[in-house]
């Protein structure tokens, strides 16, 4: 009786396990499932680029709702994707419906509307013809700012690579700081830039800006933003650094002295925040090197938490994998991607 007994616990314990191994490969065989609202603020990201494509690409003389040209509504059409881009993943890890389409869908569009988008805006802008192709509209602007819109296209496509492949080394760097420049803040400070040369800036009237001088300001910006993107020059989070958390009293003053000078001239300070932003990793780069700003103490690195390790018949479950479309039970502190 006691031989019977073991035979038909060890037959019940191999019948525990079989199970067990065929509802592991059904849920792997289910399909990932796919988050709807997190899903349709991303792809309305990549809809706002296309908009901002096709308006920039649009007869300039075409007659707009308030006086703005169809080049402005496509700078607006960036701005627009910015606020979903930063909607996509909070919703995301709120709803706890992360997964790795998410992410790689999120980076498409952010090509779209962040990469692509703005290299038209400003080919549009400058009204490059044909260069390198005709001798009729072959001159040196329209060559460099052919030249200057595919780097800041092929920049940003490496920057949306690297930022997907790097996942590992975000969790442990430091969550205050970026490493290179957002693809979102490249395209505001470019956007923002053509809204100041086709708008009306707001100093109690319309401002003559030299359109030459002007168009190549605008090149210079775009290309060292371009390879701002793909450096490693350290940029603030400005949402982990300002939002979360206390702040500082200096951090509050400058706001309360933007917000007043936004509500006045909201086209030149928009303009002026996001090239300062863009530029100022470069800048303080170039002030350190010269010894004209000393370096700030280092920063020791954030150590991830040791990973619990998983018996031979523990079961794996569904809602422990990224992968499955659904989020980790416990949050990561993982810095939300504006930036991509």
């Amino acid at each position: 009786m006691p031989a019977d007994n073991a035979n038909t616990d060890g037959r019940g314990l191999q019948r525990a396990q079989r199970k067990r191994r065929r509802r592991l490969r059904a849920r792997r065989r289910i399909p990932r499932s796919v988050a709807v609202l997190p899903t349709l603020l991303t792809l309305s990201n990549a809809i706002c680029g296309f908009l901002a494509i096709f308006f920039a690409t649009r007869p300039q003389e075409a007659d707009m709702p308030f006086g703005w040209n169809a080049l402005s509504f496509g700078a607006v059409f960036i701005f627009l994707g910015m606020l979903f881009d930063g909607l996509d993943g909070r919703v995301a890890r709120l709803t706890r419906q992360t997964s790795d389409m998410g992410e790689q869908l999120d980076s498409m569009a952010d090509m779209v509307t962040f990469g692509v988008a703005p290299a038209v805006l400003v080919v549009q802008l400058i009204g490059v013809g044909t260069p390198f192709v005709t001798d009729a509209l072959n001159t040196v602007s329209d060559r460099v700012a052919l030249v200057v819109a595919v780097i800041f296209v092929a920049c940003a496509a490496l920057r949306l690579a690297r930022f997907n492949v790097e996942k590992k080394a975000r969790q442990d760097s430091d969550p205050r700081y970026f490493k290179g420049l957002p693809t979102p803040g490249a395209a505001g400070a470019i956007a923002s830039l053509v809204m100041l040369s086709e708008l009306d800036v707001g100093f109690g009237g319309e401002v003559n800006i030299p359109e030459g001088p002007f168009q190549w300001a605008v090149l210079a910006v775009m290309l060292a933003v371009a390879f701002a993107m793909v450096s490693r020059l350290p940029y603030i989070h400005a949402t982990n650094r300002y939002v979360r958390g206390r702040a500082r009293f200096s951090h509050i003053a400058r706001i309360v002295v933007i917000v007043p000078l936004l509500a006045i001239w909201p086209t030149p300070v928009i303009a002026l925040v996001f090239t300062a932003y863009a530029l100022s990793a470069p800048t303080v780069r170039l002030l350190r090197l010269m010894g004209w700003l000393k370096s700030p103490p280092p920063v020791p690195p954030v150590l991830s938490p040791p990973e619990p390790q998983q018996t031979e018949n523990a079961d794996v479950s569904e809602g422990s994998r990224t992968s499955a479309g659904v989020a980790d039970p416990v949050p990561r502190t993982e810095p939300p991607s504006p930036e991509r």
